[in-house]
């Protein structure tokens, strides 16, 4: 009877774990099938996505070519215009440059025509107002030549010229001989340094040798100053006396007081 029992609950129990193997049975297949179902979702959404990148990543290249391109051709046609403007600039700077010349050699010309006309009117009136030099004054080449009434030392000679922002005769230049020569000039001093010793030369083109006056420590009264004599250049005290003519650099001539001074008719015949 016992062993009847026992047989009984060992087969209950073999029952048992039957059922519960075939109920984990079900469930993982349960499991496993709804793992099944949900993998291809997955999956498609993952295809979706990547899909979605590459149409994404090929408007945003579209788009960057597009503006690449339209980029490339404003930079091209701003480095167009640069190059135009450059290049009329270029032009513009030679046609003033050349403008410029043409100005700057016709201001030449007219200067040298009213140097010209105003030497005509000068020499019909010596005072007209388009001489270029002070009034009372000679007019030769390009320098100015006043010559005073009075006679004073050399120093006193030096001083009353610059107080007129001139100078004594200067032997610089043929102008100068020639000027000497037209007017026989006589016993007049000239812009010559001092010197301790008494010499004498004849006055000739060879000597441009005048020297602007340099002041020394010695008595000026007992030194030795030059001054035209006939043909030839003398030295003697400093303290004698003798003819005063200033000389200064010619002003130009204005056009327009030589316009001005033109009668009505034209140049004087």
């Amino acid at each position: 009877m016992s062993e009847e029992i026992v047989y009984a609950n060992l087969k209950i129990q073999d029952s048992d774990k039957k059922e519960e193997t075939q109920k984990s049975d079900k469930c993982g297949a349960k499991v496993s099938s709804a793992a099944s179902h949900s993998q291809p979702k997955i999956v498609w959404i993952l295809i979706l996505l990547c899909l979605l990148l590459f149409i994404g990543m090929g408007i945003l290249g579209g788009i960057f070519y597009t503006t690449l391109a339209t980029e490339t051709i404003k930079s091209n046609q701003l480095q167009s215009v640069k190059e135009e403007l450059q290049e009329n600039v270029s032009l513009q700077l030679v046609h003033n440059l050349n403008n410029s010349k043409k100005i700057k050699t016709l201001s030449a010309m007219l200067q040298n025509i009213a140097t010209q006309l105003c030497r005509e009117l000068y020499n019909k009136e010596p005072e007209h107002k388009c001489k270029p030099c002070p009034k009372g004054s000679e007019w030769y080449k390009d320098s100015c030549y006043s010559q005073l009434s009075r006679y004073a030392t050399w120093q006193e000679s030096v001083m009353v010229c610059s107080a007129r922002n001139a100078s004594l005769l200067k032997l610089t230049n043929k102008d100068v001989l020639e000027f000497i020569k037209y007017k026989k000039l006589r016993y007049v001093w000239l812009a010559l340094s001092p010197r301790k010793n008494p010499i004498q030369y004849p006055l000739s083109e060879k000597i441009f040798l005048s020297e602007e006056f340099e002041r020394s420590t010695d008595d000026i009264d007992k030194m030795y100053c030059g001054y035209i004599g006939r043909v030839n250049i003398y030295y003697t005290y400093c303290s004698n006396q003798n003819n005063i003519i200033c000389e200064e650099t010619a002003s130009k001539v204005q056009v327009e007081s030589v316009l001005s001074g033109l009668p009505e008719g034209g140049m004087y015949l």
